[in-house]
């Protein structure tokens, strides 16, 4: 919308969580967003800004079903996950190894196909984490809560990443306007709404509230030691035990 000034043309690109990172596997764009899931192949070509992340408590993805089932029944159940380099399907392999059957979709297609009974099983993220038990779904495990009970750490989903070699001075810049933007979103936001709903699966002004109170904290406007920390445990515990240098250091 043009409110924040950086010294670079961008192009927006919009696309579901598993297609940026499919995109970032690729390496071409400098920066993008990802599944913190996916840094253990991404890592040496990719930092994480400070700012713009999407971790916290209380936000993970939610493993529900269409009717009771405990955690024992995952091992005859297929899973619908929202991609096979997200988060949600990190979380999901760690808490339940012995659960391989596993369908790998787009996001928005996991709800609909529990309601219509199509899938028995799925992990939701987003906006539907929030409706599912109005649709008469059932919680088998809150996956964000297990891990803060494994490790004691806020849940790192994911966020932007710049390109190492980009100019110090660039990614400085970039920073600055991420932060600008989280900002001016937040004193404009009835501005932003019918944007915002554009790109919504569910349009209640209360839900998508909701949802960006969540996502959008104090871990958002600074990683902070302690989010960084999280970041790599969750790349340690998805088997890059070498990465480091994670989080480009200008704040």
């Amino acid at each position: 919308m043009g409110w924040v000034k950086i010294p670079v043309r961008l192009r927006w690109v919009f696309e579901d969580i598993e297609t940026l990172n499919r995109l970032a596997l690729r390496g071409e764009i400098p920066l993008i967003k990802i599944s913190y899931a996916l840094f253990p192949e991404v890592w040496e070509r990719y930092q994480a800004l400070p700012v713009g992340a999407a971790l916290g408590r209380g936000c993970g993805p939610l493993l529900v079903a269409s009717e009771p089932l405990s955690p024992e029944d995952l091992s005859r159940v297929e899973v619908w996950l929202p991609g096979e380099h997200t988060t949600a399907h990190l979380l999901f392999r760690l808490a339940f190894p012995e659960a391989r059957h596993r369908r790998f979709v787009l996001y928005h297609e996991i709800l609909p196909a529990l309601i219509s009974g199509k899938a028995r099983a799925g992990v939701l993220i987003h906006e539907e984490r929030f409706v599912y038990e109005k649709r008469g779904l059932y919680l088998v495990r809150d996956l964000g809560a297990w891990w803060e009970e494994e490790t004691g750490l806020p849940l790192p989903l994911g966020g932007p990443v710049v390109r190492r070699d980009l100019p110090e001075g660039l990614k400085s810049a970039l920073t600055r306007a991420v932060r600008e933007s989280l900002r001016l979103a937040r004193e404009r936001f009835p501005e932003l709404l019918p944007f915002i709903r554009s790109y919504a699966q569910d349009l209640s002004r209360e839900v998508i509230s909701t949802h960006i109170s969540t996502y959008v904290n104090e871990y958002t406007e600074d990683l902070g030691e302690e989010g960084q920390r999280a970041l790599q445990e969750l790349v340690h515990r998805a088997g890059a035990k070498g990465a480091r240098d994670l989080v480009w250091g200008e704040r």
